[in-house]
């Protein structure tokens, strides 16, 4: 068929001509859904719509119709939030909307929403709303929507101390924190590390104790065994050593 398939797009013609030549059994269930949609016909693909306007310079074939990347103001603000405050991010989010249109309903004259839990993203509306309506900078905003951002954290964090010590005032009881727990689990890791280092150096006073005592006794079995060779080697006392002739003697006649 070439460079084209249209297989794919002629699948209701094909199963028409089988149920017409009595080689199908029974009808598909997705036939008269093709019959009444058809794929199209179109197999030329259009240029996606560029949004940054013209460009001079002529995009590789390859690329031609890749669509471009979607970019809002509100990007560069955030990525330069977060990353001075990377951690931001582990703190957890509601993301769940009432009906979709919430952000209708909030104004940003404030850092904080009513109804709605504070996050970076607050910061980064309030800064933009500072940069339109208030015609500040976007590091006068930044500084601006940052104090007011730290402030109703220290608030937040003084409320939940204070809830915390009166319902411990009431009798209520409260597991261990996030650090008593890492405190409990490094305490259960040094326990282990000790038993392995007491371990360890029972086994290496133990192989210093081996190599000393053979050590110890080499020194002591070394002049005796020195002695006996030597009492080998020496002659007895009284006589000397003979060298034997290596010339021959006359046989007598």
């Amino acid at each position: 068929m070439g460079k084209y398939d249209f297989r794919p797009s002629r699948v209701q013609q094909t199963a028409a001509q089988l149920l017409t030549g009595n080689k199908s059994p029974k009808r598909p269930p997705w036939y008269d859904v093709i019959a009444s949609n058809p794929p199209p016909q179109i197999l030329v693909r259009t240029q996606p719509v560029q949004h940054t306007g013209h460009r001079s310079r002529t995009k590789k074939p390859s690329k031609l119709f890749k669509p471009q990347n979607i970019i809002y103001p509100e990007d560069s603000l955030r990525k330069t939030f977060f990353s001075d405050h990377p951690w931001e991010l582990a703190r957890p989010r509601v993301i769940l909307e009432d009906s979709g249109a919430d952000h209708r309903r909030q104004q940003w004259e404030t850092v904080r929403q009513r109804g709605g839990h504070l996050s970076g993203e607050n910061v980064v509306q309030r800064q933009a709303w500072l940069i339109e309506r208030e015609n500040m900078s976007k590091d006068d905003a930044y500084d601006q929507a940052r104090r007011e951002f730290y402030s109703e954290r220290l608030r937040e964090e003084v409320e939940r101390r204070v809830a915390r010590e009166e319902a411990m005032a009431t009798g209520a009881y409260f597991g261990k924190t996030v650090i008593g727990i890492g405190n409990d689990l490094e305490d259960q890791e040094f326990e282990k590390f000790r038993g392995y280092a007491q371990k360890a150096i029972i086994e290496m006073e133990a192989t210093r104790s081996a190599g000393q005592s053979s050590l110890e006794a080499g020194i002591i079995e070394g002049p005796e065994i020195q002695s006996a060779i030597t009492d080998l080697e020496l002659p007895a006392e009284g006589t000397a050593a003979q060298p034997e002739s290596t010339e021959q003697k006359p046989s007598p006649l």
